[in-house]
């Protein structure tokens, strides 16, 4: 079977990469070992924001008296009455499935009106043009787009058993809620499943290696996202490395049932070394690039640390063999494998001599996005870099206690922070930590791009009462 364009995994990044390349006439396949649409519809960015959505909502009933609604007349902040609230984990469980199962059949939807094969099994390389699909034959391709993503890491010392020692995918699918859960690692993952454990009732310890929580985000963020966390009764360890994790088959309660907390995991800290008892570990220390069972070395494709290494264009230097995604070295976000994808395409495309210019993707302010409680959206800068940098720059901060719209919702946890050069007055980044600030991030990642100043911003009127007018407040604090 001959292609123009076959595309290796079906993720964010090679969904899209492979509906584009049949916009513009490509013959197409797809090879998918697993479930369309990838780790991010599947097992990561959707099925995540269900599950915390169905915390969210459980959330807003204990604090219904606030709102000043109540039961019958009965006030739902009586401990007594927030009793009968309960978590249904099996119906919270097969409604975020079902939101996976309803985007997966969308994107299998494109695939079909676009007429692109799909070829399921494991592939790899026979040659530059040539991949082998696992119980399912060899397919020809001119060019050949690696788009395999991640999978999560386990620590040396505690593979996965999927019981006691989860990974984020474990995670997404639990059987019974546990009473404690430790989560390794503070990352956007990390903080999400702390955050809907936590949600749900469990006692969460969040251990984090380095000296902040969320640590790619500014410092005052993670700083804000601990205090919102520890406030909600979650135990927040920073600087603390996790030596062991051991499991007591054996464990037993003092009326001789057996101990559901039976995992100890032993961590270091400043205050020495201490030992936590819970019913359960997530590791959430990073994912590591699908790529060695594709056979790369067989046609040539470098390597580093297990990402592959490619040029602007994406091409990997070696015949007409393109990576994008999580495989190569740019940030593992699921938006940015889809920009990747179509800038792509669009140089395969201007190969081809399509009428099709090539866009490269602009890293310098790729959006991130957190959905705890509080949210987080960024873009650009951190204090900390401009700081490393050496840049003479401004910081204008407005807290969301001071907003109208928080208040009036209830949710005044956070802030908007803006840097600015001091010199040119120039936008060098935005964080946001607050309620729906994702929402929010998209028009000023486009002010970054655009190369907007603080005294624009400011002089853009914002709608009222809103989140984002705290951006203008922001800006006039600059």
């Amino acid at each position: 079977m001959e292609y123009d364009v076959i595309v290796l995994g079906s993720g964010p990044g090679g969904y899209v990469a492979a509906v584009r390349a049949a916009q513009y006439g490509f013959k197409v396949a797809v090879v998918e070992k697993a479930e369309i649409g990838g780790i991010c519809l599947n097992w990561g960015c959707i099925p995540t924001k269900a599950l915390l959505k169905s915390a969210e909502t459980f959330l807003s009933f204990k604090h219904l008296a606030s709102y000043g609604i109540s039961f019958d007349g009965d006030n739902i902040a009586d401990p007594e009455r927030t009793k009968e609230l309960k978590v249904d984990i099996a119906k919270v469980v097969e409604r975020e499935r079902g939101v996976s199962d309803r985007m997966r059949k969308g994107v299998e939807f494109l695939f079909n009106k676009n007429k692109i094969t799909v070829v399921n099994g494991k592939g790899k390389f026979l040659d530059a043009n040539t991949i082998e699909v696992e119980g399912n034959g060899q397919l020809k391709g001119k060019y050949i787009i690696i788009a395999t993503g991640a999978s999560p890491k386990a620590l040396p010392f505690a593979p996965f058993d999927g019981k006691k020692i989860v990974s984020y995918k474990n995670a997404l699918i639990p059987e019974t809620l546990p009473k404690s859960l430790a989560v390794i690692g503070s990352g956007a993952i990390g903080s999400e499943l702390a955050n809907f454990y936590l949600a749900m009732g469990c006692q969460v310890h969040l251990i984090e290696f380095l000296d902040r929580i969320v640590p790619l985000e500014d410092d005052d963020v993670s700083a804000q996202l601990s205090r919102s966390f520890r406030k909600e009764g979650m135990k927040v360890m920073v600087s603390t490395k996790v030596t062991g994790i051991t499991i007591d088959e054996n464990a037993c309660l003092e009326d001789g049932t057996p101990d559901p907390e039976n995992v100890t995991v032993i961590v270091e800290s400043k205050k020495g070394e201490e030992k936590i008892k819970v019913e359960r570990v997530l590791c959430a220390v990073g994912v590591g690039a699908n790529t060695a069972d594709l056979n790369l070395e067989s046609v040539g494709i470098s390597t580093d640390r297990g990402k592959i290494n490619v040029n602007k264009f994406y091409h990997t230097g070696v015949a007409e063999i393109y990576a994008i995604g999580d495989v190569i070295p740019t940030p593992a976000l699921a938006h940015v494998a889809s920009a990747e994808a179509v800038a792509c395409v669009e140089h395969i495309a201007e190969q081809e001599g399509k009428e099709v210019k090539f866009h490269p993707v602009n890293y310098e302010h790729i959006p991130g996005a957190t959905y705890t409680t509080p949210q987080i959206a960024s873009a650009g800068m951190t204090e900390r870099k401009a700081k490393e940098l050496g840049l003479n720059y401004k910081v204008g901060k407005f807290m969301f206690t001071a907003s109208g719209k928080a208040t009036a919702a209830g949710k005044t946890d956070g802030f908007v922070k803006l840097i600015s050069d001091a010199d040119s007055d120039k936008l060098l980044g935005v964080h946001l930590i607050g309620a729906d600030v994702t929402e929010i991030i998209g028009g000023m990642v486009l002010a970054l791009d655009l190369g907007a100043t603080a005294e624009q911003v400011r002089n853009t009127v914002f709608p009222h009462p809103t989140m984002s007018e705290a951006i203008r407040d922001a800006a006039e604090a600059l």
